[in-house]
């Protein structure tokens, strides 16, 4: 069989970064931006850093900021029709994995209109044209949604977040500037980034890993165990290890897909409006325990990488176990909650396992599971 792996086209990185976007519209021959940014970074001049970059060039744009934290269906339909009403033909996405997200829905649907109902692009849609030119500037360091062919949206109507995998919807060009995260308060860089180190450590178990992802995955582990305790501090250092270390996860398990935890944290943003990266972190580690038997000699790999000396001698007991007690010295040292009993009730957990198991995520997970198993799964973190 063989392994695909997809990129994204440019990528600049460092400080100051985002100066390169006027320079990639014009060289493009684009006329018209529709930046797709949230309200909040208008409203902190964080977006604002970039449409002066625009303005000063005299690139003419229009802003889209009317989608939620978990961007559902309807406020997709609605970025679409601004899209066609401003008479746009480039995208520039500003933001966490909300606006990525959002703007690569819209722009899938803009070029491929058959899929304006949105929730046929769950799974992998077979859609026919790439969606409209993007330039996606992350502005927190996490989702790696400026590198991925993934994104997320919630149906609010049957509360479920539903995946989408498709290489058309990869941003053309992806411009990380850790200046552009500076910003992010203690908490959400912590939130963002124990879901970037998700994303290395489930993509490096999933079924599908194999040596060229393996090398991403590993070297982010590495990247995010050194620089988000600084992050959080609010080191230059801290956030510049965090704005790559995210971004190199992003192009790992863009290509070979996730697990279970993502299956188990995307039920919590649908139905209570959980941040995804403190949904995710509060599952890692039970769940890294749940897979350890399905792992062969991987977690002694991941402890090497988080910091872990000595696994050259461990018993696979012994570094399995360092593997996740680093995970879990990591999320406490930056203020992560240890469960959910004060996020999920009870009486939800057989419909959040549903939903986990039908998730697109579901599959790539290294030990074959259960809705029943994901119950109990859930019910060890109440």
């Amino acid at each position: 069989m063989a392994n695909r792996i997809v990129l994204n086209e440019t990528s600049y990185h460092g400080a100051g970064a985002i100066e390169s976007i006027p320079a990639e519209i014009k060289a493009r021959g684009f006329k018209k931006a529709f930046v797709v940014t949230d309200k909040d970074l208008i409203k902190f001049d964080v977006s604002t850093k970039v449409t002066r970059l625009l303005e000063n060039e005299g690139i003419p744009y229009v802003i889209f900021s009317d989608f939620k934290a978990n961007p559902t269906v309807e406020n997709v339909q609605e970025g679409v029709e601004a899209f066609k009403a401003a008479d746009c033909d480039c995208i520039i996405s500003i933001g966490g994995g909300s606006s990525i997200d959002t703007g690569k829905a819209v722009g899938i649907i803009i070029n491929n209109p058959e899929y304006y109902d949105v929730v046929s692009l769950e799974g992998v849609a077979p859609t026919k044209h790439p969606g409209v030119p993007t330039i996606a500037v992350p502005t927190t360091a996490g989702t790696a949604a400026e590198v991925t062919i993934n994104y997320v949206i919630t149906d609010v109507e049957k509360k479920r977040k539903f995946g989408c995998i498709d290489p058309h919807d990869i941003p053309m060009v992806a411009v990380v500037d850790p200046e552009m995260m500076q910003s992010m308060p203690a908490g959400l860089t912590a939130a963002t980034g124990m879901d970037a180190l998700t994303h290395a450590i489930e993509g490096y178990i999933t079924a599908g890993a194999w040596e060229l992802t393996d090398m991403f995955h590993l070297k982010a582990i590495e990247i995010i165990a050194r620089g988000l305790r600084g992050a959080v501090a609010g080191t230059p250092e801290g956030r510049a290890d965090m704005a790559l270390g995210q971004y190199i996860a992003g192009r790992g398990f863009s290509n070979v897909g996730l697990g279970i935890v993502h299956s188990m944290a995307h039920p919590l943003g649908a139905v209570y409006d959980t941040p995804h990266g403190i949904a995710n972190a509060i599952i890692l580690p039970t769940v890294m325990e749940y897979n350890a038997p399905a792992t062969g000699e991987k977690y002694k790999y991941i402890a090497a990488a988080m910091g872990v000396t000595g696994t050259e001698n461990m018993t696979q007991e012994e570094y399995r176990k360092a593997a996740v007690d680093a995970v879990k010295k990591l999320a406490a040292d930056v203020g992560i909650p240890e469960n959910l009993k004060d996020i999920v009730k009870p009486e939800d957990v057989q419909f959040l396992a549903e939903s986990a198991y039908v998730d697109a995520c579901r599959p790539g997970n290294p030990r074959e599971t259960s809705v029943e198993e994901i119950i109990e799964l859930y019910k060890s973190l109440l």
